[in-house]
């Protein structure tokens, strides 16, 4: 099947280009030729039928061949609309990469937070399960309990002759905790075996059936059974709340029956042939059931009987607990807390055992029970249900199909995830290719545009860009161009600092210059001046780059004329402020040093506008070193305040004696604030250590060893601002060959 292409999606003209090649599909190609003969032949056939009957095996012959046609024309035309509607939900790759994610990561998830959230669920279930069974098996011992005390004080106290008294007695501290209890004294056969044999209907003689408390639950049992052992009995007794105890039917329960539940304990003196037996019943009431909510925070519900007592014999074991229980239906309930009634709560279904009272035999029931999250994390331990179907291994059951279901549909999204994210790299896969290719200078390479979608049309892109790399190549060309330049005005800019040696007799001096950029805003300068005077400046102009190199170089002009006027470094600044506040543009400012070197006098009078401090070394006349950090009072140049008033009045000049082997550092901020990857500065306090602890090298050694040091801290962080020093060392050995030019180069 052939059809036209369709814009991508968003594109103009997609809707209507949409709209014409569904009309095609539906009326124009072949498919709905195909699917219209099958139709116009089946009408055919039809009307022929009509007409002349049945007719030969030939109708039957081409009816098929429609109807073939019918179902191929319409396959191929609900293919044709699929492959269009994928196109068109999958032309993003933001949608392919959602539906990615949907299958690889969202829906394993959603499984493992299902599972783990039924996991979870399961245990407070099983917990709730347990604190009902230990709730209802407390109360089972209660009543054995009250059943063996009746029984040793019937013996200790005359036998049955006293009996009322002895059971009221009991009663009156039952009725206190379970008012609807109720004690009753029967009669047995000599031993076990007559009353097996008996039936348990033929009483001891001498013993008369006695019941005390309430007995409204069922009616007081008469004898004793047979399947009751000498050691006695706890549990549960059950009957339907429609047939009175005495009426109990051989078959047991029936489901669908109200079943009513009672803990019943038997006891029977310790002698080999006991005459009589008490037996204590707490009927599981509302009130009951209100006391165990309280001490387990779950409620009991409905029970319902799964397995009639005459399917499973019963296997009596003094003291042992035969499953979880619950309160049968009652026709009034007291009033709910109200802090238990607005939680919310999970209803849930156990399976129990329970013991029918005329034979002996175990049934099954399920009880609902409703659950609290909060109410029952505090009390979590281990609770199963015990008997034939238990709810742990149902449990279980339902875990491991919840795994399977999970790996099942975790390899469906993995193998859904793979198809598209092939998708998706194949035209990533021809992009490269054509990038390898228009690296190697191949611009005439074109990409092959296989899927209409989003990466087609980055393929398509690419071929254009391709036809463009010339201009992009002429760009390139001009940016070299550009470089070069600015190589030029770099070195151009270098010659405007001192070239060739930096001398003065007397003192060894070497100074260093490395632009962050290009080119940068720091100067220095030496001039000399006549009788053996020397003017020495160091000078940083706020900014880098091209405007800061521009008023560097104006800045040296205007330093060679003023030097020759004034004789003093403050008269020199402060006429130096009044020209370049007139000139500099108000977001700039320069910080400089001036500093007077009278070799007669051996003194250097200086003044500081803003500059970095001053760090000179010198050492007493027992070889002792000490640094002092000089930074007297300035302000720096530029700053249109006022008219200069308030320069001049911060201004301060200072005179320094120079003695043997003083050593003197002039730097700007680039030195001292050369920044690690951390952001961390060099700082000033550890360059006046480096100065102190190498003040005897001189000056290019010691230059070189702070240029060390500076780079060691920094590390690969990138150099952000200009650096610029000038170190002198009063009588030290001449520097040959260093300062200006020698010292770019070098950096």
């Amino acid at each position: 099947m052939h059809s036209s292409p369709t814009p991508p999606p968003g594109r103009p003209g997609a809707s209507a280009s949409r709209v014409t090649a569904a009309r095609d599909l539906l009326f124009r190609q072949w498919p709905s030729r195909v699917l219209a003969l099958g139709a116009a032949v089946k009408l055919l056939i039809a009307g022929v039928r009509w007409l002349l009957g049945p007719g030969p095996v030939l109708l039957d012959v081409v009816d098929t061949l429609g109807s073939l046609a019918l179902v191929l024309g319409a396959a191929a035309i609900a293919y044709g609309l699929s492959v269009r509607a994928k196109r068109r939900l999958l032309w993003r790759i933001r949608r392919k990469l959602i539906l990615s994610y949907i299958f690889i990561g969202f829906v394993p998830a959603l499984l493992i937070v299902a599972f783990f959230a039924v996991s979870g669920l399961m245990l407070i279930l099983n917990v709730g399960s347990y604190l009902v069974r230990s709730g209802l098996a407390d109360v089972t011992e209660e009543a054995r309990f009250v059943a063996d005390t009746a029984v040793r004080d019937l013996e200790h106290g005359g036998g049955p002759g006293t009996a009322r008294e002895t059971l009221e007695e009991e009663l009156s501290g039952l009725a206190a905790r379970y008012p609807d209890g109720g004690i009753a004294l029967v009669p047995t056969s000599p031993d076990p075996a007559g009353r097996a044999a008996s039936g348990g209907s033929q009483p001891a003689p001498g013993v008369k059936p006695l019941a005390v408390g309430r007995w409204s639950h069922v009616e007081p049992p008469t004898v004793l059974p047979a399947w009751v052992s000498r050691s006695g009995y706890d549990g549960i007794f059950a009957a339907s709340m429609g047939t009175p105890a005495t009426a109990q039917r051989d078959s047991g329960l029936l489901p669908g029956e109200d079943i009513l539940l009672v803990v019943r304990a038997v006891s029977l003196p310790p002698v080999p042939s006991p005459r009589y037996a008490v037996i204590v019943d707490i009927p599981v009431t509302e009130q009951l059931k209100s006391r165990l909510r309280e001490a387990t925070s779950v409620k009991l519900g409905e029970v319902s009987v799964v397995r009639s007592s005459g399917d499973k014999p019963a296997l009596p074991m003094p003291g042992r607990w035969q499953g979880p229980l619950t309160a049968a239906k009652a026709s009034s309930a007291p009033a709910e807390p109200a802090a238990l009634s607005q939680k919310s709560r999970l209803v849930w279904v156990a399976l129990f055992e329970y013991t029918d009272w005329t034979t002996g035999w175990l049934g099954e029931t399920t009880m609902a029970i409703e659950v609290n999250i909060a109410d029952i994390y505090d009390r979590i331990s281990a609770g199963q249900v015990q008997g034939g179907a238990s709810a742990g291994q149902l449990y279980m059951v339902v875990l491991v199909v919840l795994a399977i279901l999970f790996l099942i549909i975790e390899f469906a999204a993995l193998v859904m995830g793979l198809m598209l994210a092939k998708s998706i790299t194949g035209s990533v896969h021809q992009l490269f290719s054509g990038t390898e290719r228009a690296r190697q200078g191949d611009f005439g390479y074109k990409i092959a545009v296989v899927a209409r979608d989003q990466l087609g049309e980055l393929a398509e892109s690419f071929n254009q860009m391709t036809g463009s790399i010339e201009d992009l190549m002429r760009q390139a060309e001009e940016k070299r161009r550009l470089e070069e330049e600015l190589r030029i005005a770099r070195s151009i800019q270098m010659s405007l600092l001192p070239q060739g040696e930096l001398s003065i007799p007397g003192i060894a001096i070497t100074a260093l210059c490395v632009p962050a950029r290009e080119v940068g805003g720091d100067y220095y300068d030496l001039l000399p001046l006549g009788d053996q005077r020397y003017g020495l400046l160091i000078a940083d102009v706020s900014g880098k780059g091209t405007s800061a190199a521009f008023y560097m170089a104006e800045l040296k002009g205007l330093m060679l004329s003023l030097s020759r006027i004034h004789r003093s470094p403050r008269e020199l600044l402060i006429s130096a402020n009044q020209i370049i506040s007139d000139h500099l543009d108000s977001r700039s400012f320069i910080t400089m040093i001036y500093a007077i070197i009278d070799l007669a006098a051996r003194t250097m009078t200086y003044a500081r506008a803003g500059h970095t401090p001053l760090i000179v070394r010198s050492e007493d006349g027992d070889g002792r070193a000490s640094v002092q950090v000089l930074t007297p009072d300035g302000m720096v140049l530029g700053v249109r305040i006022d008219h200069g008033e308030m320069f001049e009045r911060l201004l301060v000049e200072q005179t320094l004696a120079l003695a043997h082997d003083d050593l003197l550092l002039f730097f700007t901020d680039g030195i001292s604030e050369a920044m690690n990857a951390d952001s961390d500065c060099f700082g000033e306090s550890r360059l006046a250590r480096l100065v102190e602890e190498h003040g005897d090298l001189q000056p290019v050694e010691l230059r070189e060893r702070i240029l060390r040091e500076i780079q060691a801290f920094v590390g690969d962080a990138p150099q952000h601002d200009d650096m610029t020093m000038i170190l002198l060392k009063v009588d030290g050995e001449p520097a040959r060959g260093v300062g200006g030019a020698g010292d770019q180069a070098a950096a």
